[in-house]
């Protein structure tokens, strides 16, 4: 998907993310389901997660990075027009999540809705709110990457319930005055030949749960790891070499990749193909697991708060998702 030009320049104003309190480690796990902190570290790099507490949903999480991101930012939660919630786990199938994220901040007057689009949905909420407020309809917009997985894992199987975790990370999108950073380039992409690898099955429409099929935990997390990893990690070199190219940027140019957080030895592929060096890849994966969604939110909002970048650095973005869905984006912070 073409970038086209913009009337109005867009740049990230704050950025802001919360994780549940609860932390559950690869040992813990060891204790209730086969397997060991070894097995799980050297296939997937994580070594925790945290998951939300039982009266805490999607939209808690959403909401508490909204406010950092929105505190960081300097704009007030009445003045925002525009509120998109990416996310896979909603509190409800309808309302839109974004609507009660949008009457826990008191944002009133924020148009306010749901993407699905899974690990790429961040980005694809980045792409959207640009181009709304570029074209002049917004001058201020919410983005927010959030997700309970807890409720849609299945915790007797080894070989999925250890790689996911509860989240969420948010971004202040505005208009960019001059001398202020702005987003260069996006790219999304969607292969939908590719949706039985990485899927839920279950829960909609086509499959709804019953008191029949509940005992086969049909509304999963179900996914086949070998055909993801070598078409997540040829969709995201392909996807970052497009907005690095469109950015008219080069492998030096960029101060730090953050790749969406889902296995390690896809982010080391991934900074292997597009030649950037390790130190220059931001992972945080080991301490979140896979947070779909909010994973590469979670990690910029770390990231931005560490100092891994400053104004005027270029970094990049960049992701994959269930669906087959992809997205990259590069930033003139």
């Amino acid at each position: 998907m073409s970038e086209s030009a913009s009337e109005y320049p867009v740049m990230i104003a704050g950025t802001g993310s919360y994780v549940p309190e609860k932390i559950v480690t690869n040992a813990d796990l060891a204790k209730v389901i086969d397997t060991t902190d070894e097995w799980i570290t050297s296939r997937t790099g994580i070594k925790q997660r945290h998951i939300a507490a039982e009266g805490e949903f999607t939209s808690h999480l959403a909401t508490n990075a909204a406010k950092k991101a929105l505190e960081q930012s300097g704009i007030a939660a009445e003045d925002v027009q525009l509120i998109i919630v990416a996310t896979i786990s909603p509190d409800t199938i309808t309302p839109a999540t974004a609507c009660y994220v949008q009457h826990n901040l008191g944002a009133n007057k924020a148009i306010a809705f749901d993407i699905s689009a899974a690990c790429s949905g961040f980005l694809y909420a980045l792409k959207l709110a640009k181009r709304m407020i570029s074209d002049g309809a917004f001058e201020n917009a919410l983005i927010i990457g959030a997700e309970k997985l807890s409720s849609f894992v299945n915790w007797e199987d080894r070989n999925t319930c250890v790689l996911f975790g509860d989240g969420a990370g948010a971004a202040v999108l505005r208009r960019s005055k001059d001398g202020e950073g702005r987003i260069l380039a996006t790219e999304m992409g969607t292969d939908g030949k590719h949706t039985g690898i990485l899927n839920i099955p279950g829960g909609g429409s086509a499959c709804p749960t019953t008191p029949e099929n509940a005992a086969e935990k049909l509304a999963s997390l179900n996914m086949s790891g070998r055909e993801v990893f070598k078409l997540a990690v040829n969709a995201m070199k392909n996807a970052s070499e497009t907005v690095i190219e469109r950015a008219n940027l080069t492998a030096d140019d960029i101060k730090l990749v953050i790749p969406h957080q889902a296995n390690l030895r896809i982010i080391d592929a991934i900074a292997d193909r597009l030649t950037i060096p390790n130190e220059k890849v931001f992972v945080n994966l080991h301490k979140y697991g896979n947070t779909s969604a909010a994973a590469v939110a979670i990690a910029l909002d770390e990231a931005h708060r560490e100092g891994r970048f400053e104004r005027g650095d270029k970094i990049i973005l960049v992701v994959f998702g269930a669906g087959l869905t992809w997205a990259a984006t590069a930033i003139e912070w």
